[in-house]
């Protein structure tokens, strides 16, 4: 049985995870705060409060954060002096709630969105996959992507997880930002047939949510209707943390690389989280460390 020690507890719904100058970053949505603490969960700290709700982080080379908005579906900025600013508004990109980023060592950040109305019930739609340049101008780079989220580069790879796709999707990531013909890096099943939401869960083996990379080329990647992360190597899953409850994002980090953190829920839905406070930071130790 895998060992799993609490970092943070009595949240609402966590997100975002990341390594970053010595401590765990994320998201909590219906607190509307970005937080970071130690590994073992000490020193928390408030580090902004987004009222639209927060979700994925990255940082610009110069050391600044971005933080996705998602509600209002923009991408804001933290300054040195703390103030938020709007660094893209990517409204008219999507069709649903802004979600997970990613940010390449030149600045630019690549953002999924839901697609559509998931908290609403609507029927399945793919989604575009929106790049923004430091500037923060912005454009589609990839479309017709079943729930865009969590998303690394490996090499000269972006990788992002299609949550609704029962696939994890790979572009060839050119120096000047652009992204080359997707393929499949890991393909778990065929994508669903179903457009309304409960049956296309159903058609669904993984549901890859947020994920990291080790230094093996590796990926951990939460499986959002499994309960678990795994760790998926040359398009295969080649272990697993059981976790006994929903995961939705991982990130690998503390001191030497070889912590697993996951953010646990009951569940995803809205209206049981956005009241409750049932949500965890979990850890564990893993062989092979982050990239």
């Amino acid at each position: 049985m895998t060992e799993l020690a609490v970092v943070l507890d009595k949240l609402s719904y966590l997100e975002g995870p990341r390594w970053h100058d010595g401590r765990v970053w994320v998201s909590d949505f219906y607190t509307h705060q970005v937080l970071s603490a130690a590994a073992d969960g000490s020193g928390l700290r408030v580090e902004a409060q987004v009222p639209q709700q927060p979700s994925g982080l990255g940082w610009l080379p110069d050391g600044r954060l971005l933080i996705v908005s998602m509600r209002d579906e923009v991408l804001l900025r933290r300054e040195p002096s703390g103030e938020l600013v709007v660094h893209a508004d990517l409204s008219e990109f999507c069709t649903g709630h802004l979600n997970d980023l990613v940010v390449d060592a030149a600045g630019r950040a690549y953002v999924g969105n839901f697609g559509f109305d998931l908290m609403g019930g609507a029927d399945l739609r793919t989604a575009s996959l929106v790049r923004v340049d430091p500037d923060g101008s912005a454009r589609v780079v990839a479309t017709d992507l079943y729930f865009p989220n969590g998303s690394v580069i490996i090499g000269d790879d972006l990788i992002v997880n299609e949550t609704l796709g029962n696939r994890i999707s790979a572009f060839p990531l050119a120096a000047d930002g652009t992204l080359g013909e997707r393929r499949d890096w890991a393909r778990f099943a065929d994508p669903p047939t179903a457009t309304a939401f409960g049956d296309a869960l159903g058609q669904l083996v993984v549901g890859p949510d947020g994920l990291c990379a080790d230094a093996e080329g590796a990926v951990w990647a939460a499986d959002a209707l499994g309960s678990r992360a795994i760790r998926v190597k040359d398009g295969v899953i080649v272990d697993t943390v059981d976790a006994g409850t929903g995961v939705f994002a991982v990130a690998l980090g503390g001191d030497d690389g070889h912590t697993l953190f996951l953010c646990t829920a009951p569940s995803f839905a809205e209206h049981e989280r956005r009241d409750t406070r049932d949500a965890a930071l979990l850890s564990t130790r893993v062989g092979v460390p982050a990239a």
